[in-house]
């Protein structure tokens, strides 16, 4: 199934039902009076999250959301049927806002949480509803108003504590696959990943935390170069992000710190709050470096990344393919997540380009 994380959809609540203008007839009865029925109210339509599901597929190919309309009012005092209502459901993480305004609608943050996304119209009344000692035969009666109808941008972003951040090839899927159960696919190859992947991380039987690995990034990313800042909406309800570093490039052209610094000023142009999260460095690939120059060149990159980007942070050494280094850092995550609290949601997103432009990109 592919990785839809954003879609656009129309929804229009159904109609309320007319009221009826009408007069009980029967036999022996000459006065019968007014007996119009009420219209019934329009369906409404809501919106629920349901952790079972995990893209936005489903609203990528049905975009149009009809409520059923209330019946008309009957005489004899006959009331007419309510429209049903439309249930929608959606990923855990789903923004909904209205495509017009930008204004958040929702934001589905909890399993089960279920929000009005379109009210239903208001009955009409019926004759009944007017009669009065001065006006015992009236024939007015009202219309069934019209339901809510509106465009919405549906934006899902995944719920996790920690979130990866690097170049493309700095290890990212190979670290959640040694220490989650999560299998992003892992290759000798840029952009191997695609779309987030989310894994679990058990610091013991009862303790554990949510990470997030979404696509690399690489400089000229806020102007659209690779597969852009797309995915960085994901990494927005973080707490904390572990910006991975390749400490022994293959390319003898490459440098770690001109690196690491390009994407830190990626960040900052694409989302400054994002930007300033407590930011991890993670050092990888020490297994590449002989036993006897790790210290040596952990030390020198280090020196030179602080001396470009005044960095203060914490860093951790680690060989994400081996484990090695991995414990400390699953312990001092979980150390510090315990001592946070739990993100403010932010209701001004960021508006991202049409992914239906991206298709070769959601497989």
């Amino acid at each position: 199934m592919k990785f839809i994380d954003e879609a656009k959809i129309y929804v229009k609540a159904g109609d309320g039902g007319n009221g009826a203008a009408t007069f009980r007839r029967e036999k022996y009865i000459p006065l019968g009076g007014p007996d119009g029925g009420d219209g019934g109210h329009g369906g409404s339509i809501y919106a629920i999250a349901d952790r079972n599901i995990n893209t936005l597929v489903d609203y990528r190919y049905t975009r149009k959301f009809i409520g059923q309309r209330g019946e008309n009012g009957r005489g004899a005092g006959c009331y007419g049927a309510g429209g049903e209502d439309i249930v929608l459901r959606m990923p855990v993480g789903t923004v909904i806002s209205d495509l017009d305004t930008e204004q958040i609608i929702a934001d589905l943050d909890q399993h089960d949480k279920k929000v009005l996304i379109a009210q239903g119209g208001k009955r009409g009344l019926g004759n009944i509803h007017f009669k009065s000692s001065t006006n015992r035969a009236p024939r007015q009666c009202t219309k069934g108003e019209e339901g809510e109808a509106r465009e919405l941008k549906l934006e899902l972003r995944v719920l996790a504590d920690v979130g990866l951040l690097g170049l493309p090839n700095a290890g990212k899927s190979t670290l959640i696959r040694a220490i989650s159960a999560a299998r992003p696919k892992v290759a000798d190859y840029p952009f191997t990943t695609l779309h987030p992947n989310l894994g679990v991380v058990r610091v013991d039987a009862e303790k554990s935390f949510v990470m997030a690995d979404v696509p690399g990034l690489i400089e000229g990313a806020a102007d659209g170069a690779g597969l852009g800042i797309r995915f960085l909406k994901h990494l927005q309800r973080t707490r904390i992000l572990l910006h991975l570093v390749d400490i022994a490039p293959s390319d003898p052209d490459a440098d770690p710190v001109r690196d690491a610094k390009a994407i830190v000023g990626e960040l900052v142009k694409h989302d400054p709050a994002l930007a300033d999260k407590p930011r991890w460095l993670v050092l990888n690939k020490l297994d590449l470096i002989p036993e006897e120059d790790r210290e040596a060149t952990v030390k020198n990159f280090l020196k030179a990344y602080k001396k470009a980007t005044k960095y203060d942070g914490p860093y951790f050494p680690i060989a994400a393919i081996s484990g090695e280094g991995t414990k400390p850092l699953i312990y001092a995550i979980h150390e510090a997540l315990e001592k946070m609290a739990r993100p403010e949601i932010d209701d001004d997103p960021e508006t991202d380009d049409d992914p239906e432009t991206d298709d070769s990109k959601d497989a």
